[in-house]
């Protein structure tokens, strides 16, 4: 048995397939643009490849993320907290805190011992200490999201960054510079500022150990350093952190196809595309 989960995220877009011991066998990660269902079919087509499976072989797909309802193949959506409580809490057990750091919000979420939600508050309002927020601040220094975290760690003294806001830090960071501070010391102050404000949510549900970090952005190491030393503890983060929210819609499908009656259970997937530059509605779920 083999099902899946999609997460459409409104920054990337993950897919997870895992077989019936819960081994993931593919993957995919990808922008998810101006087409949700595009994004959604792609990046499924691209773990499936991974897998070396065919559509029809998946049995069952769960769609989380904002997009969830725009999986045009899923049979169920779940969302995109509990997917990733449940993802945490399957590669990291111990989990009891969680920190996602996205495009364009910010998550803290209290977790059970069964990966269950036990609380949970968000920043959804703007893109301030999130993903977006990163993009913005390395397009004003010349580099890309990818480098920033490794430069940040090379400061000497990070400076303090008093604006968190996307439209206001990069007339910031010009001032720094035309101060003659440095590119290191002005991303290291960035990190921190962004720290400080997820703590600030995590706080909110209660900081227990052992902490997580899920999300695109805890792929930048510079940010997991610099939540580190806010919080005084150490951080799982994983190669599958950015697909935490796709695993846990994964094994929320495992669940729901075991549930199924045998008769049910081989699904055919038909993978629609969107016509006319409008997207279908999502299916029903079961």
């Amino acid at each position: 048995m083999h099902v899946a989960g999609v997460d459409v995220g409104s920054t990337a877009t993950k897919a997870v397939v895992i077989d019936e011991n819960r081994r993931i066998v593919g993957k995919s990660c990808g922008p998810t643009g101006a087409s949700v269902v595009g994004a959604a079919n792609r990046m499924f087509q691209e773990a499936l490849k991974e897998a070396g499976l065919e559509e029809w072989e998946v049995e069952f797909v769960v769609g989380t993320g904002y997009g969830r309802y725009k999986v045009p193949f899923g049979h169920a959506q779940v969302t995109e907290i509990s997917c990733h409580a449940r993802g945490a809490n399957f590669l990291f057990p111990a989990t009891r805190t969680l920190v996602d750091i996205g495009g364009q919000d910010t998550k803290a979420i209290a977790v059970g011992e069964r990966g269950e939600i036990r609380d949970f508050c968000m920043n959804d309002k703007c893109a301030a200490g999130t993903g977006r927020f990163l993009e913005a601040c390395a397009t004003v220094l010349g580099l890309t999201l990818d480098e920033i975290g490794d430069v940040s760690m090379k400061s000497q003294k990070p400076l303090r960054i008093t604006n968190v806001c996307t439209v206001f830090v990069e007339s910031e960071i010009v001032s720094h510079l035309a101060r003659g501070e440095t590119v290191e010391d002005i991303l290291r102050g960035v990190h921190h500022a962004i720290a400080g404000r997820s703590v600030a949510l995590l706080r909110r549900v209660g900081i227990e150990s052992e902490v997580t970090f899920t999300g695109g952005v805890s792929r930048n190491r510079g940010m997991v350093v610099a939540l580190e030393e806010r919080l005084q503890c150490h951080i799982n983060v994983s190669p599958m952190s950015q697909y935490m929210g796709a695993l846990g819609a994964a094994l929320f499908a495992v669940e729901r196809a075991e549930n199924l009656p045998a008769g049910e259970r081989k699904i055919e997937v038909a993978v629609a595309e969107a016509r006319g530059g409008e997207e279908p509605g999502a299916h029903g779920g079961h």
